[in-house]
């Protein structure tokens, strides 16, 4: 007989909106593995995405694949019959696409988490979670801006169930280790060709691992009251020992910052301090609405004023050594 952790995921249904993407996969794996949910209803538009994760995980009685789109009204609402948690990680991630297709943009990660709620509010889901980006906080680019809109409505969400139970709270965090988009992937294959081209040799990030993404939203959904943005306490890099970490003995061309890009991610801002709690491991910002209850987090303390999170003064910096480990251990996935 298995034997699952004790969690608020056993014996429950779990929606997992974009749960084909790179953390959809890891959460399904770590969830099915070490916890005992009922189901896990995978949603997401691309069936052969879907073909392939079915192949991943073999025919695990616990999953369910349900084809759609979050901009689709009734099938959000059909998908979420019978759900206790929503994991809404569903969204157009890439900088460039959403800014060349705005409206689109707009239609999936604005207008799709809108759906999202309203469905969840109105099958009284007990648990929903919107897994956000350091790119929300002062965007700069319209992935950023739909970013901070969808937390904004997420959170306020909280103040639209009246008499109901369903919590509403999102999981704010970095660049993920190998996930679809990010940089290293690409050093990866540039290093083939003995070059790879590095947009600003300032530039940091924040980075995270998928299994450290996944587990964070574990515990925030576990603990969660419904109102909170939550942000883990991650490491830093500067992209020059990225460089190093990955491809050492290649040429470096250096391309200039990308429109809508940043030198250095912020994870909260200078405003959004003056609501945030601290804990070992994480930042808490608490919700500046009337129905929120300070007693939640008792247990924090508060950050210092005009406290920021920022990529480039950073406590914690990832060394080149940590992240040759991260990278192996992806390459052997």
């Amino acid at each position: 007989m298995v034997r699952y952790k004790k969690s608020l995921l056993n014996d429950k249904v779990i929606l997992l909106t974009g749960g084909t993407g790179s953390f959809g996969r890891a959460f399904t794996k770590i969830v099915l593995n070490e916890y005992g949910p009922k189901a896990i209803r995978i949603f997401s538009r691309g069936e052969y995405l879907q073909m392939q994760m079915r192949q991943q995980f073999g025919d695990d009685p616990r999953l369910r694949f349900f084809i759609g789109d979050v901009r689709d009204k009734d099938r959000v609402y059909r998908a979420m019959e019978e759900v206790d948690i929503v994991v809404h990680a569903a969204a157009l991630k890439q900088v460039p696409a959403c800014e060349y297709n705005p409206i689109e943009a707009v239609k999936t990660n604005i207008e799709g988490t809108a759906n999202v709620i309203d469905a969840a509010l109105d099958n009284n889901i007990e648990r929903a979670i919107f897994i956000s980006s350091d790119k929300a906080v002062n965007p700069i680019n319209l992935y950023g801006a739909t970013k901070l809109v969808a937390e904004k409505i997420f959170v306020q969400a909280n103040a639209y169930r009246g008499t109901g139970s369903t919590r509403f709270s999102c999981a704010r965090y970095g660049n993920v280790v190998g996930s679809r988009g990010s940089v290293i992937p690409l050093f990866l294959q540039q290093r083939k060709n003995g070059k790879v081209t590095v947009t600003d040799s300032r530039m940091t990030r924040f980075w995270i691992t998928l299994e450290q993404g996944v587990r964070f939203v574990i515990w925030c959904i576990e603990h969660m009251h419904g109102g909170e943005v939550f942000v883990p306490k991650i490491p830093s890099m500067n992209i020059m020992d990225l460089v190093k970490a990955i491809a050492p003995d290649c040429e470096v061309e250096f391309v200039g910052i990308r429109p809508g890009e940043k030198l250095h991610e912020v994870l909260i801002s200078e405003d959004e301090s003056r609501h945030t709690l601290e804990l070992d491991n994480m930042f808490i910002i608490q919700s500046a609405h009337p129905w929120w209850k300070v007693e939640n987090w008792s247990d924090a303390r508060p950050v210092p004023e005009g406290f920021r999170y920022a990529s480039n003064t950073n406590d914690r910096w990832l060394t080149i050594e940590e992240l040759q480990q991260m990278v192996q251990e992806l390459e052997l996935e």
